[in-house]
């Protein structure tokens, strides 16, 4: 009998966390350029929706209820993460539904990132949270509607023309300058 209860409760240690949590019904995706909410379909096979997609590429239920092994990063890893957007997502449990935010990097250097931040509400308990590495998320980003490259800012466009064009442009100016500055000098001169 002992044996039984001790194979019991080890199996039960091997059901990862995600398996034992609701999946989220609707992810409402906003930031620049995109505003979309997915819900998930009644009566469908959750894993072959987009929204299941989604959660999949997000890394939502490592982050959300932790798993092992652990695939979230140590920390916010270095490097630019380009524009931010953000996800809510509504997870439906019995007499309550939560609102969990985790935020998106689809064009962060070395890949796309999300964060969630930890202590959040759900289930029966708060977010284990922290940075993710998601691969697929841009794919997935850009089937709903994500230009594959980010929209530059106009701080960025400005940078831009400055260092394209601007410097060739300084360096004739200040040429044009010293040419009309030497040619009044000679006419002055006797």
């Amino acid at each position: 009998m002992k044996r039984l209860i001790l194979a019991a409760a080890f199996a039960a240690l091997l059901v990862p966390a995600a398996a034992l949590a609701k999946e989220p019904s609707t992810a409402s995706i906003s930031g620049p350029g995109l505003d979309k909410t997915l819900r998930a379909p009644e009566n469908d096979n959750f894993t072959s929706t987009m929204l299941g997609h989604l959660t999949d590429a997000t890394g939502f239920f490592p982050a959300a209820v932790g798993q092992s092994p652990d695939p979230m990063l140590p920390g916010r890893p270095a490097g630019s993460l380009g524009p931010r957007f953000t996800i809510v997502w509504t997870v439906p449990i019995p007499g309550h539904t939560h609102q969990v935010r985790q935020d998106l990097y689809p064009y962060a250097q070395g890949g796309a990132l999300t964060y969630m931040k930890p202590g959040q509400a759900i289930y029966e308990s708060r977010t284990a949270g922290g940075w993710y590495r998601a691969y697929g998320l841009k794919r997935t980003l850009v089937g709903l509607g994500l230009p594959s490259q980010p929209e530059q800012d106009a701080k960025g466009s400005s940078l831009a023309l400055f260092a394209g064009i601007g410097i060739p442009g300084a360096l004739a100016l200040t040429g044009a300058f010293f040419l009309v500055r030497r040619s009044r000098l000679r006419r002055e001169a006797p």
